[in-house]
């Protein structure tokens, strides 16, 4: 499992679309949220939201960035000439949160929900090894301070969804009596939508309760990306933003594109370019396991990159993401030498022979480089390229199954498995 986070305002969509196909009562959400971008015309917004410049609006950015209220990037209770000018003031501008620079280039806008200090609430959901732990504080909003030290909490065992009864009794001793019906309604709807849409982390603060109504104001989450085949329809169309102040590199563009374009998962992050331990990984919850034991084998500073791919991707995009793994390895010499890791979650899986003859090519092509996506200094020949892999002391290791046999059939001296086959 990949924990992935999204953008707030794909969250709230979410949201929104899921509410409306499981009408009850008071809980419902217009999917009244609209992103800027740098490619977004303001005129062209307002065509199709037309509303923007009917109601009074909050604007925000939308970039994983943590406490933007306190760190004054929040614009309540504004027109849209006020929403706009605010935007254009910022977009493009470089900016430092919590000793981290970055560029604002995406935001949410969304109408304005008047309310007070006392209609605030605080929630969040998240995944646990004995199950789901439900978060809750009877305060929200940004000065809610230390959640984990303050806040009611329900251990959900798996595949068990909470009554509203449950919920009230744990979780809602402090709310007003009058509230506790609603509020409890609440978060039990919130419970199923994070269950049914293979959601990792959800937290809402603060969520606020207006007449009749609840509404939820700021939103951080992550989702399990292995669960898309499941939850696609509902989640609709999404992104996965680097985190704030990290630019991908062209590497990292390069497999993304490549993702983009199969029914398959190809995901790359180069961690440390530097590093000296890499790896190969198919399936999501094996590529955790790797990067885990790694760090607990004290390698965890020399880790250069976490990915994976699985779904059943092609000889050919297995060969690109090998050789783009492989080019990032033999970039510069380190004396100590090099590790390149080959696995998976499931041995009898690289036994398909695509996946050993992608592992390979990978070795034997890394030439004839894409225009634009490739460094032009790539090796011309597998040879060649084992000779640069020797020269930097890289030793492949590869789980039994298939992949270690492919490749020692061209490289007898320098392929490594743990069982000896």
């Amino acid at each position: 499992m990949a924990q992935r986070a999204i953008r707030e305002c794909d969250g709230k969509k979410m949201i929104a679309r899921w509410m409306n196909t499981h009408p009850r009562g008071p809980y419902t959400l217009d999917d009244r949220f609209v992103p800027v971008t740098p490619y977004m015309s303001f005129d062209q917004q307002c065509v199709v939201y037309p509303w923007l410049k009917e109601e009074r609006l909050v604007v925000k950015p939308d970039q994983l960035i943590k406490r933007r209220g306190k760190s004054g990037m929040l614009l309540l209770d504004a027109s849209w000439e006020e929403v706009r000018d605010w935007i254009n003031e910022r977009m493009g501008r470089e900016i430092e949160v919590e000793n981290v620079r970055g560029i604002l280039d995406h935001f949410i806008v969304e109408p304005f929900t008047p309310h007070s200090s006392d209609d605030e609430y605080y929630l969040a959901i998240r995944s646990l090894r004995e199950g789901d732990e439900i978060l809750f504080y009877h305060e929200g909003g940004i000065h809610v301070g230390d959640v984990d030290a303050r806040a009611e909490r329900l251990l959900v065992p798996i595949g068990h969804i909470p009554t509203a009864d449950e919920i009230t009794s744990k979780l809602l001793l402090h709310v007003p009596e009058y509230r506790r019906f609603i509020v409890a309604g609440f978060i039990e709807m919130m419970f199923k939508f994070y269950a049914e849409l293979n959601y990792a982390y959800l937290e809402i603060n603060p969520f606020v309760v207006v007449a009749d109504r609840i509404v939820p104001l700021d939103l951080a989450a992550r989702i399990d990306d292995t669960g898309e085949f499941e939850s696609e329809a509902m989640w609709g169309k999404i992104e996965f933003p680097a985190p704030f102040g990290r630019e991908l590199t062209p590497e990292e563009k390069y497999i993304k594109e490549l993702d983009s374009q199969t029914g398959a998962s190809l995901k790359l992050t180069v961690l440390n370019p530097h590093g000296r331990v890499w790896t190969m990984v198919a399936g999501g919850g094996a590529s955790v396991i790797y990067a885990d034991t790694v760090s607990d084998l004290g390698f965890g500073s020399e880790l250069a990159n976490y990915g994976e791919y699985s779904g059943d991707p092609s000889e050919q995009f297995t060969y690109e993401y090998a050789r783009t793994i492989l080019d990032l390895m033999t970039r510069e010499k380190d004396p100590r030498g090099k590790v390149l890791i080959i696995g998976g979650g499931d041995s009898e899986f690289y036994q398909r022979r695509r996946y050993v003859q992608g592992h390979c090519a990978g070795l034997e092509g890394i030439s004839n480089p894409a225009p634009g996506k490739r460094s032009a200094h790539l090796c011309p020949t597998w040879r060649t390229e084992l000779s640069r892999g020797v020269a930097h002391h890289a030793r492949p290791w590869s789980e039994p199954g298939g992949s270690h046999r492919g490749l020692r059939a061209r490289n007898p001296h320098h392929v490594y498995c743990p069982h000896g086959a």
